[in-house]
């Protein structure tokens, strides 16, 4: 049997999959994976061929939309999966969701499933009702791409509501909510939290994120700046890298923060737990997620958090339980909560031990997998 994996980014495959095509491999599937530009990915390639699984490099535009560029994407997706003939099919992220299902359709593929990750640049906006005519396109193409598929998985509750309220999908297709693509939580594990000279637990705080706005880069940056006039000892850690999407925060802005003495920027990790081992607080003021898996890494680390009350983003805290909510956008809200742990360091201890306590219990990667598995009747 065969199963293929259609992808936008290699390392998210890695990263992010990586757990779920191990658990289908040991089920004696061969595995096929397509993906663009691997040239850019050599050690993730390797890694992948290392496992023993099948690469297929497609010519695949991540972001842009010229219509002539992806109707050769479709045609080059449905080659390859005639020569391959997979009987499964999982696509995640707008293109290979759109693309890569139209391709298993007209290939005669007869296991077809998306995977709803996130919503991204095509989402932005259309709960106010406005949608642009790229927009509306976008919209179009992954509703005839969902009619094709057997069963759409979502990472939240509020991506499948929003999915069904704009007719994307047929009130009668098969859907699944799974929580996240899950952490492996024997990797991630707890970690003492940092201490001062007096023996007591350190507020230091850390982002993790592609420098995009709406990450909530600059709201954090902003609580740095008010927190840091009151409380000067407190630290403010960032991970991440400027991207080429339209929204990226400006090299000037993340310069002039590091030269402020507001963030210690650590760049691009490819390990992240020395950055969360660093810190006591665990915050994403993300404006809309799929489920965030900094967040998930970092409860599994033992870390009380503060995010968003998002889609997605909401659904990683019980609020004041292992963390607070913050309204979108609210650098008031996120101060606020920040003071709750300065003021009161054995919040950080107590909510981090519950945050471990729910990435056990609601986010192991075996479990989700699991259940993705038997969703796809993969035995």
């Amino acid at each position: 049997m065969k199963f293929l994996m259609i992808s936008s980014f290699l390392p998210s495959v890695l990263n992010f999959r990586g757990k779920l095509l191990e658990a289908i491999s040991a089920h004696d599937y061969e595995i096929h994976i397509m993906a663009p530009e691997f040239a850019s990915f050599p050690e993730e390639q390797q890694k992948l061929q290392a496992l023993g699984y099948h690469l297929h490099e497609i010519p695949m535009q991540r972001t842009g939309t010229n219509p002539l560029a992806d109707l050769k994407l479709l045609k080059h997706i449905y080659r390859q999966i005639r020569q391959i003939q997979p009987e499964y099919v999982l696509s995640y992220t707008i293109k290979p969701v759109i693309y890569g299902t139209l391709a298993s359709w007209l290939a005669k593929v007869p296991h077809r499933f998306a995977l709803i990750t996130g919503l991204g640049y095509a989402f932005q906006n259309v709960e106010a009702g406005k949608r642009s005519l790229f927009q509306k396109l976008v919209h179009g193409l992954y509703a005839q791409a969902l009619k094709r598929s057997d069963k759409v998985f979502f990472q939240n509750p509020d991506d499948l509501k929003l999915f069904q309220d704009m007719h994307l999908l047929d009130a009668d297709k098969p859907t699944v909510v799974v929580n996240g693509s899950g952490v492996n939580v024997q990797d991630f594990d707890v970690m003492p939290l940092p201490k001062d000279d007096a023996g007591v637990v350190k507020a230091s705080f850390l982002l993790i994120a592609r420098l995009l706005g709406d990450k909530g880069v600059r709201e954090y940056a902003e609580s740095a700046r008010i927190i840091k006039a009151q409380y000067p000892e407190a630290e403010f850690h960032l991970v991440g890298w400027i991207d080429d999407n339209p929204s990226a925060i400006s090299k000037a802005d993340l310069d002039e923060w590091i030269a402020d003495s507001l963030l210690k920027y650590w760049g691009k990790l490819s390990d992240v737990r020395p950055a969360i081992a660093a810190s006591s607080v665990y915050v994403l003021p993300s404006y809309r997620e799929g489920t965030p898996r900094t967040v998930l890494e970092a409860m599994a680390m033992g870390r009380a958090i503060i995010t968003t009350d998002a889609p997605g983003c909401r659904e990683t805290v019980s609020h004041g339980v292992n963390g607070y909510l913050v309204g979108v956008k609210s650098v008031d809200d996120l101060v606020q909560c920040m003071q709750y742990f300065i003021e009161d360091p054995k919040l950080i201890e107590y909510m981090g031990q519950r945050s471990r306590e729910i990435a056990l219990n609601k986010y192991d990667v075996h479990q989700v997998n699991k259940h993705m598995m038997a969703e796809m009747d993969i035995h």
